[in-house]
């Protein structure tokens, strides 16, 4: 059983409810599971947000859109993939992350594909980011059960248990790491909402996507950006994993 896991919270510091902010009237986190949907290989797709009151509004948007949710630790969202994990018999565990509403199905086949072709016990497209080609904001990360409970039995620092993988791929611990390149980088485009700008670069995306009938795949997204001198410097602003070093809340839809 391949299963998706969205992890989404809708406390953020540096954009409050980005996760069900709307653009033309649609959340983008229905936004994000509508275009995973499209994928091949996942079985199933999960929301797994926190026991928080605040995050009870991710619960109601899951019942009224019929979107399975789970509900763990705020901060230990380590705990809160396993148990998710375990909940819906995972065998592999696809992690995709709510500020990312412009996930690409064909890449998310992509890494699932490669994880299984390498035999892996992680793989992912965007970590490690020194040697990334891919944009931040089409992450994709694939793990195995084995890995999973492992990585949870073994991890302690609250770093570790808050990020999810960094167990996995930031201090090796004997894992099978594999990444997904590109022959071209592209690793200086950012389609995550983190900030007020990110959010203005990925609604000029989708009206364009919608004006020119395209679905939004990876290199067309790079050419609406390009297509647009104001919108490119706006994408340009900041880095990937900036928010790594400021806050420790990596793409803060946990």
């Amino acid at each position: 059983m391949i299963v998706a896991i969205i992890q989404a919270r809708i406390g953020s510091k540096r954009l409050p409810g980005k996760a069900l902010k709307e653009v033309d009237g649609v959340p983008l986190l229905k936004y994000q599971i509508e275009r995973v949907k499209k994928s091949r290989l996942l079985d199933r797709i999960v929301v797994a947000t926190t026991r928080s009151d605040k995050d009870d509004v991710i619960d109601e948007f899951c019942r009224a859109n019929h979107i399975e949710c789970f509900r763990g630790p705020e901060n230990d969202v380590l705990d809160r993939y396993f148990q998710c994990a375990k909940e819906y018999n995972a065998d592999t565990i696809v992690r995709l992350t709510s500020d990312c509403p412009l996930s690409d199905p064909d890449i998310i086949d992509a890494v699932i594909a490669y994880f299984q072709k390498e035999s892996a016990d992680f793989a992912a497209n965007t970590v490690p980011l020194e040697t990334a080609t891919f944009p931040d904001g089409s992450d994709v990360e694939v793990f195995s059960m084995a890995a999973l409970e492992r990585a949870h039995r073994e991890a302690k620092d609250d770093s570790d248990r808050e990020h999810v993988t960094f167990y996995f791929w930031k201090n090796n611990h004997g894992f099978k790491n594999v990444q997904l390149r590109k022959k071209e980088d592209w690793s200086h485009y950012r389609f995550t909402v983190d900030y007020a700008e990110d959010f203005e670069v990925v609604v000029f995306i989708m009206r364009e996507l919608k004006k020119r009938n395209l679905f939004g795949h990876l290199d067309e997204l790079i050419r609406i950006i390009d297509s647009n001198p104001q919108i490119k410097a706006k994408n340009a602003r900041y880095y990937s994993g900036i928010g790594w070093e400021s806050d420790k809340k990596h793409g803060e839809g946990n």
